[in-house]
């Protein structure tokens, strides 16, 4: 059946697709049928529990909007944004490439959005039972050193409405953003959340875990010292990692010339090995969400096995549709 509902959709240009894709899983979210059962594999990670490790990676709901069709095709977790504090279109199009060859995807979609109020308006209608996790991140206009103002704004604003907040700093596609990954202002930001969050946590009463995203493409010593100020901060878990800049795995192949982050299979090896390297610097401080390159029951499972304790998936959906969300999720083994 997804054979002929990709080649459909690969005959539209990339965002096109998606654009088509969210407006359809939206529709079937208002449906009375599950399109495909919640498979039940249990786990409880950051004091949540999750009805089965699999996720759906941030990028593909922006807007929160189809929150109840992804739901309905086994999700045990579905992670929104990411979200900035007012709307922007991102960067010019086109903006999302297919690496065909290689089952991987480049975007430089620069978080285009509908703005945070919006997100939480499409997460309060949501009838998903599963864990709702909110990405957030800073506007294009605001200045690197004024991004924690964006951060608080979203932070507050969504913090009712989330099970998780993920804080992303790590995107190739905003300018300066992965600057926040390092040294003092990476320390100064985490402070700062940490910070709100205690402030948040006794005004409605409730804690909601603080979740940092990262990019791939650090070094040993630049995971070390990541994972030095992730414990020193007491940070509830990060997520390894978002999409690369790096285009060794897709050389020479059509449209791996174009500029943004390359996700997808290709991005396999480097997320494992990420993971890995994180896994041995927190040594179970806290937990690691796996998330890039995941096209197959045996590379999720290596990337438990290195370390990870969820997983996130959404570029390999995009190539082998839904079953393999449902073999992930029944099949995937937790240590």
């Amino acid at each position: 059946m997804y054979s002929l509902i990709r080649k459909c959709l690969f005959s539209m240009d990339a965002e096109t697709a998606h654009n088509f894709s969210i407006q359809a899983l939206k529709l079937a979210g208002k449906l009375p049928i599950n399109v495909l059962p919640m498979p039940l594999n249990p786990v409880e990670v950051m004091g949540l529990q999750f009805k089965n490790p699999i996720g759906l990676a941030a990028g593909a709901d922006k807007n929160g909007e189809a929150i109840d069709g992804f739901g309905k095709l086994g999700f045990g977790f579905i992670e929104v944004g990411t979200v900035t504090p007012v709307a922007q279109d991102g960067n010019p199009k086109p903006r999302q490439f297919r690496v065909l060859e290689a089952e991987g995807i480049i975007n430089r979609n620069g978080f285009n959005n509908l703005g945070v109020d919006v997100l939480v308006e499409n997460v309060k209608k949501a009838k998903y039972d599963g864990i709702i996790g909110i990405n957030i991140g800073k506007n294009a206009v605001t200045p690197i050193e004024k991004a924690l103002d964006d951060y608080q704004i979203c932070l507050r604003k969504v913090y009712e409405h989330a099970d998780y907040i993920t804080v992303n700093i790590s995107s190739p596609n905003t300018k300066n953003l992965r600057t926040l990954q390092y040294g003092e202002a990476l320390d100064d930001l985490l402070r700062a959340l940490k910070n709100e969050q205690g402030i948040l946590s006794e005004k409605f009463n409730q804690y909601k875990p603080l979740v940092l995203k990262i990019a791939p493409d650090l070094t040993d010593e630049e995971i070390a010292s990541v994972a030095d100020s992730l414990v020193r901060h007491k940070i509830d878990g990060v997520i390894a990692g978002n999409t690369t800049l790096s285009r060794e795995p897709v050389q020479g192949l059509k449209n791996a010339e174009q500029q943004g982050g390359l996700s997808g299979k290709p991005l396999n090896m480097l997320s494992t090995r990420l993971i890995s390297t994180l896994a041995k610097e927190l040594n179970g401080s806290l937990p690691i969400i796996g998330s890039g390159g995941i096209h197959s029951v045996e590379s999720g499972q290596e990337k438990i096995n290195a370390g990870a304790s969820l997983l996130q998936v959404y570029s390999a959906m995009i190539y082998q549709g839904p079953a393999l969300i449902q073999s992930l999720a029944k099949r995937i083994q937790v240590r």
